[in-house]
């Protein structure tokens, strides 16, 4: 049975993007889990919207490669890509050093206090456990490190490829892995923005983006029906 969790649309938002945004957020989190069948009526009850936009949202989700149509078999979330993941992490370990140098140099004062109230909260929720709170920090500590430095539209070319590398987080967060690392690193790298210290920031960005190389092999083993072209009694997706 789809299970889903509306939450009120943004003003003036399509249904279509609504629908988009809502499964998007439902997949990445692993609401909706790796391998699970979606279907449009279902959608539709659920959220009582017609079913133009939600085959619309549907298409949009396929073309980001995180929902997969199987001709004569329906829809399903894809599985997780670990050659996507890798792609992202690429990506994310040549841009978000270059970005945390450049906010060394010209983060303000108010992007700063975003990101004390970030690590602060983030600090609180290692310590309730709380795992999915801990991922939206997580993401917006990210979000707020391109703001600040003024790339904000790189930020939503990363965050468009992050969807498959969004899910392994979200598996190694659930996985209580590096919960009290992450914080620690969050915190020491708005101490060097604070300070200047563009060297050490670098330094401890390149090691932030590739703690999930660590984790990987992990979670296939822990949760290998998740991921493509891992064997599940002899079928593969």
């Amino acid at each position: 049975m789809l299970e889903l969790e509306p939450a009120a649309p943004a003003p003036k938002q399509s249904a279509r993007d609504y629908v988009y945004e809502l499964l998007r957020d439902h997949i990445v989190r692993l609401k909706l889990a790796p391998g699970q069948p979606l279907s449009e009526n279902e959608i539709a009850a659920k959220l009582q919207i017609s079913r133009t936009p939600i085959r619309e949202a549907l298409v949009r989700l396929s073309q980001e490669q995180l929902l997969e149509v199987l001709p004569q078999r329906g829809t399903y979330v894809s599985l997780i890509d670990l050659e996507e993941v890798e792609e992202a992490r690429f990506v994310r370990e040549q841009l978000e050093p270059a970005v945390v140098r450049l906010a060394c140099e010209r983060f303000s004062p108010d992007h700063l206090v975003q990101l004390d109230m970030n690590v602060l909260l983030f600090e609180k929720y290692v310590e309730e456990r709380n795992y999915a709170k801990l991922f939206g920090l997580d993401i917006q500590f990210h979000e707020i490190l391109f703001a600040g430095s003024g790339k904000q539209r790189t930020w939503s070319i990363v965050h468009t490829l992050n969807a498959h590398l969004s899910r392994i987080r979200m598996l190694s967060l659930a996985s209580a892995f590096n919960w009290s690392t992450i914080a620690a690193q969050h915190r020491a790298m708005v101490e060097c923005i604070r300070s200047g210290d563009a060297d050490r920031a670098e330094r401890i960005m390149k090691e932030h983006v590739t703690l999930i190389v660590h984790d990987q092999e992990a979670l296939v083993r822990a949760y290998p029906t998740y991921f493509k072209n891992t064997k599940r009694g002899g079928d593969e997706q």
